[in-house]
């Protein structure tokens, strides 16, 4: 990409972040760029602020296909894990409430621990970005148990985190995102990631890409989910 910011002594330095702590650390200047799957909604724009969105996607169900579950509606005396400090945390906490659904909510600390209580039965479904469900199918022991399912309770944009008020570089960040949707770039990747085996284990995502992410790739913008 010919996009770089004029800095031949920058040094790029990885931070691992959770739910929990990813905007913390962007806002105390530990991390200046938060990339991963953080949902640009209204409440986070108040301490941090986004690049444009390049990443669409909906909250769902992983479950084993032998419990029969399809929607939100069979979880009736349900246990549902979700991660604790995400958005689909406090979707499915509003509709139990809301809706009177009789499901027994419960949070872990991350992914990989939800989806553990999924496969040791703590858990009969675990409720996440679709996205994510599709990584933790892919990468489990036997991919062809579990089935993603359920109607999207919602649809969440995916946008970069930075400290507010650094328009210059939100600028280097948006730019640079624009020449991977306008070169086709980002097509080729989007295959390579969650279409095709992924070496050197050759997990497949098996995820194609939705209507709504064509969308984001011919329209660029930075607006909030629930905006």
């Amino acid at each position: 990409m010919s996009i770089k910011p004029n800095l031949p002594d920058l040094k790029v330095r990885y931070n691992l972040v959770t739910s929990q702590n990813r905007i913390p650390l962007v806002v105390n200047g530990t991390v200046d760029l938060e990339c991963g799957s953080t949902t640009n909604n209204l409440e986070r724009q108040k301490q941090v602020q986004f690049s444009n969105n390049f990443f669409v996607v909906g909250t769902r169900l992983l479950t084993d296909k032998a419990t029969g579950i399809k929607d939100y509606a069979d979880l009736k005396g349900k246990t549902v894990v979700t991660t604790s400090g995400t958005t689909s945390e406090r979707l499915l906490k509003e509709y139990n409430d809301k809706n009177k659904a009789g499901i027994n909510v419960i949070s872990a600390k991350d992914h990989g621990e939800s989806f553990l209580m999924l496969q040791n039965g703590r858990a009969q479904a675990f409720m996440m970005d679709d996205v994510l469900l599709a990584g933790a199918r892919a990468k489990s022991a036997d991919p062809a148990k579990w089935e993603i399912v359920g109607t999207p309770m919602s649809y969440e944009n995916y946008g970069c985190m930075m400290r507010k008020g650094d328009a210059e570089f939100q600028k280097v960040v948006n730019d640079t995102l624009s020449e991977v949707f306008k070169s086709g770039e980002v097509n080729k990747m989007y295959a390579q990631w969650f279409e095709q085996p992924i070496p050197p284990k050759n997990v497949n995502m098996e995820f194609p890409m939705s209507d709504k992410m064509k969308e984001i790739i011919s329209n660029p913008n930075d607006k909030a989910a629930d905006e």
